[in-house]
């Protein structure tokens, strides 16, 4: 097939897991071997419009900046996140333990994945691996904060929701939540809110073109202690995934709904004797696992296109 398709495909996937608190595309972005690809093309997306404007040599513009290669990827975000978005609320919402499983095993196999690309096997990696689990960790344990739902909180939520959503590990969808601008902006785009998601989206275009000029720095300089560092990130994101949980506090969303606002993780015997709930433990299992053999198997399919 044509490889635009398999990059929309790409794409798409990463929409899907950019919609989720916990689930970052960069991970999505990382085990289907674009991430470096994609962090370079945003990089190189000021300076060589910067050199357009002042050539008008477009082809030269669409060489530097990859322009095909980010158009598909992104129209492919796109088009997941309207399509899904319903679906995947009404999942978390119906069925959260096989879902935050499957979130589960498909964060663990993608740094067991990672991890491969580290060339040097150091002890002092170690380091960087812990301080990012260790911030991570920290990160997915704050209590959520509470942001009006204006335009100008639109903005700064996609400025710094997109600095995680390009990180494997910590979504974008994650620090939506920790801002308090989640349901608004899941809701925007439910209800296809143009003007809303305009100055979102102007957030995230300014946020991403920042964060990727340090990333793209960080990789050149620094590697294997980037990649350390990003594996211990997803090693602490796993605690905001864990599917059992206990509800500490919750609040009313505007649709008079009772949602959790800070909540504990708790073993499956703990969660059944407190919810009176059955903690589908098997069928937990089998979520976690098929969501980590699906990423062994896209990893190898994308190591094949390659």
């Amino acid at each position: 097939m044509n490889v635009n398709f398999w990059l929309f495909l790409k794409g798409a996937m990463m929409g899907a897991a950019d919609i989720v608190p916990g689930v970052s595309g960069g991970t999505i972005a990382f085990i289907t071997g674009i991430y470096e690809r994609l962090i370079q093309a945003i990089r190189m997306f000021l300076p060589a419009l910067f050199q357009f404007l002042r050539d008008r040599n477009w082809q030269r513009f669409c060489a530097q900046a990859d322009v095909a290669f980010l158009l598909v990827l992104f129209a492919g975000m796109l088009v997941s996140i309207l399509l899904l978005a319903r679906l995947i609320s009404w999942l978390l919402l119906h069925h959260p333990i096989p879902i935050w499983s499957a979130f589960f095993g498909l964060i663990l196999a993608s740094v067991v994945l990672i991890q491969r690309h580290i060339k040097s096997k150091r002890c002092a990696l170690l380091f960087p691996v812990f301080l990012g689990a260790v911030l991570a960790w920290w990160l997915t344990s704050l209590s959520p904060a509470s942001m009006a739902p204006t335009l100008l909180n639109a903005f700064v939520s996609g400025g710094l929701a997109i600095c995680a959503m390009i990180l494997p590990g910590i979504s974008g969808s994650f620090i939506l939540v920790m801002l308090g601008s989640y349901a608004f902006i899941l809701q925007s785009v439910v209800a296809l809110d143009l003007p809303v998601l305009a100055v979102f989206a102007a957030g995230c275009l300014i946020g991403l073109l920042s964060v990727a000029q340090v990333l793209g720095w960080a990789f050149e300089k620094y590697h294997d202690v980037t990649l350390a560092f990003l594996t211990g990130v997803m090693v602490g994101a796993l605690n905001k995934v864990w599917p059992w949980r206990e509800v500490l506090t919750e609040r009313l969303n505007r649709h008079g709904e009772s949602v959790p606002v800070l909540e504990k993780n708790v073993l499956p015997s703990y969660y059944e004797r407190l919810t009176g709930d059955d903690p589908q433990v098997f069928l937990a299992l089998g979520a976690a696992l098929a969501a980590a053999l699906i990423v062994l198997f896209v990893e190898r399919w994308s190591s094949s296109r390659e």
